[in-house]
């Protein structure tokens, strides 16, 4: 290990990619302490005690960012979905799968109307999200401006304008993302949620602190606290081992003799953070709109339904999970194709006969593999709903103290992916020096 840190370290070109990194997180952590030019800040913040879960999610994922409603306060996010969308809309939309397959080419067409759509969404989210503010009982503009204003109509341009420079907000960050991706390390994007994230745990450790030491009162809170810590590194390592494990596919080459080390790696949790991500919007998006309305969603029947703290919501959580789960593990890795591969390789799997076999073969591993990783996402989905109700964390606590969750999985699986870019490219500028 010591020498992999010591070949990064005397690697001048890793650490300047790292630091150019380094500065495009900082200046996104200054852009995010910048206020949408005219908006009321005390109006967001008691939106925020009364919205729902889906909310909270982008304020996360924002690093902060929505509670403060700055120019950044959307975040990465409306990229994510457009990302996704565009990765759904290929399946249907022969234009789409045209560009898949083109290469280079076709890829950059796909980046550039996803970008479009990221914008276009981030304007609609951001225009949303205002007008649900303004139905809470304070003002959304400044109050030097709203004493000003005799004609709605008017308010509703100033809502257009906050609404389009918070859209500007997230091209910047997806301009900064990808300056990450060409010129830093490891993916911009995944690098920027990240960032968000992490900011959100000193608040989480702060809130333990004081709900178990400082205002402790009994022996016996001590002893929570630390048995809480030690769950909550033993759920981060369970977490890196799922996330490294995977499932090698020996290959053997006809045209080659003797023993092949040749295999293809199929990772136990293949479908990634997706399917958790899918199954929270959904859940979170009539709560949201419910609260959006002016109304309350404490002890209505759109709360029993959608929300992950009752029954029936809990339940349909788990469904959605498990099918988003294996929809998209066999979207990401396809049986027929990789059968395809092979037999234009001139390649086989040990034991199993080329084509049809094959394909059924792949098909039933990733099948099991899939149960395995879906069995891994639903627990560690459940676990911060589990541990708020055991340890009794509830409104603020249950928000801030999370233990599992898509935070952590994201947090491991892009900090793990990171690493390896950085070693690899430690080692590829090694190899190069050779021939100079």
């Amino acid at each position: 290990m010591w020498l992999r840190i010591k070949r990064i370290l005397s690697n001048k070109t890793v650490m300047l990619r790292l630091a150019f990194t380094l500065a495009i997180l900082l200046v996104v952590r200054i852009g995010s302490h910048i206020t949408v030019p005219l908006f009321n800040t005390d109006a967001i913040v008691e939106f925020m005690a009364n919205s729902g879960s889906f909310v909270a999610i982008l304020n996360n994922f924002s690093g902060q960012s929505l509670e403060r409603f700055s120019i950044l306060a959307l975040g990465i996010s409306p990229y994510i979905t457009a990302s996704i969308a565009i990765q759904l809309l290929q399946m249907v939309i022969p234009q789409l799968k045209e560009w898949s397959e083109q290469g280079e080419t076709g890829k950059q067409k796909t980046n550039q109307l996803t970008r479009y759509l990221a914008v276009g969404l981030a304007f609609l989210q951001g225009y949303a999200l205002i007008i649900g503010v303004s139905t809470g009982p304070g003002t959304v503009l400044i109050p030097s401006l709203e004493a000003s204003i005799t004609s709605s109509g008017v308010r509703y341009l100033f809502y257009i304008y906050m609404a389009l420079v918070m859209a500007g907000g997230t091209a910047l960050m997806i301009w900064l993302a990808g300056l990450i991706t060409k010129k830093g390390v490891g993916n911009g994007t995944s690098l920027l949620i990240v960032a968000g994230i992490v900011t959100s745990l000193p608040t989480m450790w702060t809130t333990l602190w004081t709900k178990y030491i400082t205002n402790g009162t009994t022996g016996w809170s001590i002893v929570w606290f630390i048995v809480i810590m030690l769950l909550y590194f033993g759920i981060l390592l369970g977490v890196v081992y799922m996330q490294i494990a995977t499932r090698k596919i020996p290959v053997q080459y006809a045209n080659r003799q003797g023993k092949s080390d040749s295999n293809i790696p199929m990772k136990l949790n293949s479908a990634g953070v997706i399917p958790v991500i899918f199954a929270q919007t959904i859940m979170s998006i009539p709560l949201t709109f419910a609260s959006l309305s002016g109304g309350s969603t404490g002890n209505t029947w759109i709360n029993n339904i959608f929300s992950s703290q009752k029954p029936i919501g809990f339940i349909i959580y788990v469904i959605l999970i498990i099918v988003f789960t294996f929809f998209y593990s066999f979207m990401q890795i396809n049986p027929e194709k990789i059968a395809n591969n092979l037999s234009k390789s001139n390649a086989y799997v040990p034991g199993v006969r080329p084509g049809q076999d094959t394909q059924d073969f792949v098909a039933k591993l990733l099948f099991k593999i899939t149960v395995i990783g879906t069995t891994y996402l639903v627990i560690l989905a459940i676990l911060p709903i589990l541990t708020s109700v055991v340890f009794g964390f509830q409104g603020n606590e249950a928000q801030a103290i999370t233990l599992g969750g898509t935070s952590l999985l994201i947090i491991v699986g892009v900090a793990i992916e990171t690493t390896q870019q950085i070693e690899t490219d430690a080692s590829q500028t090694d190899y190069a020096g050779i021939f100079n």
